[in-house]
């Protein structure tokens, strides 16, 4: 099969947050949209089907998740990422952000600390601080713009009372990839520190070559305490319909996240969300097999075009994820400023690196999961601004 990447799709009027939230967001529609997280690219073939399938019956009633989901999960994580998971495990939940709630309330009590690791997609803050838990802010290290995971004051952050570690990986914004070694130093410490895992691997499907993802889970030992957040939702683009699952092998675990879904009487999801999961784990692997490498050619051209053409803006090729992260400390801005410089006069819709807490200043993230003649357009427009 062929998939056209350079389509373009029209996602204008469709209630897209990405598109139709700009006025909200930057105050103009008159930006380019490169900023929260979806792509937009049409979904494959194998989804839209399912959704006419079930479409095609008249009535939409309560749904059950059938075992075929299941083992399409199962399936996938097996043949993608060579992990065995078992059935029972498996608990679906309504999204990956009310997960990370969830299990703040799950495995920490009021007052005490929950680990992150900023700079990190921002939901982890406020799932801590909302729920009026310590946020103890462990800060990943750069190096010439690769980051890395600060051991030694990880382990001062677990003896200050922490109860839940929560690890972004692949890592949201950076891009990094962790390694074997560094994933199992993570283990070492919540072992120590008897501290449980909220693993999100979200983004655990976009992979550029030269890099391999490992679950957290594959590396774990009896007694081990980690709850895996999987969906198809980035991979596929969907994450509109917003059906995710847990893998949760310790069943203590995996019943404190259910009594925590029973509290709201979360449970059910709509038909349209399990026949889009299921078919995406069974048929998407051709579509994210041609991804891939569009994305890669973008995510090059990106990070060479700004290294030659663009003076005072830095960035490393991602190891993972459509995001690019843009080190625009050179240029002498505010947050407020840059944010503007890019809104007013570059007339692009970016995030600020400020919203991901600590570490961010100075940065903006960059989606280039869309069409290359759009963000080589965007680029020409940071570089005719700032010249």
């Amino acid at each position: 099969m062929t998939f056209n990447f350079d389509l373009p799709v029209n996602r204008e009027k469709t209630n897209s947050v990405k598109f139709d939230g700009r006025q909200q967001y930057f105050g103009t529609t008159d930006v380019s949209p490169l900023w929260v997280a979806d792509m937009d690219f049409a979904v494959p073939e194998c989804i839209t089907q399912a959704l006419q399938e079930r479409l095609n019956h008249p009535v939409f009633g309560y749904s059950l998740y059938p075992e075929s989901l299941y083992q399409a999960t199962i399936d996938w994580f097996a043949r993608r990422h060579q992990w065995r998971i078992e059935r029972e495990w498996i608990l679906m939940a309504p999204g990956v952000v009310p997960s990370l709630f969830a299990a703040v309330q799950a495995f920490a009590q009021e007052g005490e600390g929950v680990i992150v690791q900023s700079p990190v997609y921002f939901p982890f803050f406020s799932a801590v601080t909302t729920n009026r838990r310590k946020l103890l802010n462990n800060p990943l290290r750069e190096y010439n713009g690769r980051y890395e995971i600060d051991f030694e004051h990880l382990e001062h952050c677990a003896q200050q009372g922490a109860r839940l570690l929560m690890l972004c990986t692949p890592h949201n914004p950076v891009g990094r990839v962790w390694s074997v070694a560094e994933l199992n130093r993570v283990l070492e410490l919540a072992r120590r520190y008897d501290l449980t895992i909220l693993s999100d691997d979200i983004h655990c499907d976009l992979i550029y070559p030269g890099n391999t993802h490992t679950m957290l889970g594959r590396l774990a030992q009896p007694g081990d305490k980690i709850v895996t957040t999987i969906a198809p939702n980035k991979t596929f683009n969907i994450p509109g319909l917003g059906l995710s699952a847990l893998v949760i092998p310790d069943k203590a675990q995996r019943d404190a996240m259910k009594r925590e879904f029973e509290k709201l009487h979360v449970g059910n999801s709509n038909p349209f969300s399990i026949a889009a999961y299921e078919a995406a784990y069974s048929g998407g692997d051709e579509w994210l097999d041609a991804l891939m490498p569009y994305l890669q050619t973008t995510r090059d051209f990106v990070a060479d075009f700004i290294a030659q053409q663009i003076p005072g803006i830095r960035t490393v090729k991602p190891e993972a994820t459509y995001l690019m992260w843009l080190d625009c400390r050179e240029l002498g801005l505010s947050d407020t400023a840059l944010r503007d410089f890019f809104i007013k006069e570059c007339k692009l819709g970016l995030s600020p690196g400020a919203v991901f807490g600590e570490g961010g200043s100075g940065f903006m993230r960059m989606n280039i999961g869309t069409r290359l003649d759009v963000v080589k357009a965007a680029l020409e427009q940071i570089k005719n601004n700032i010249s």
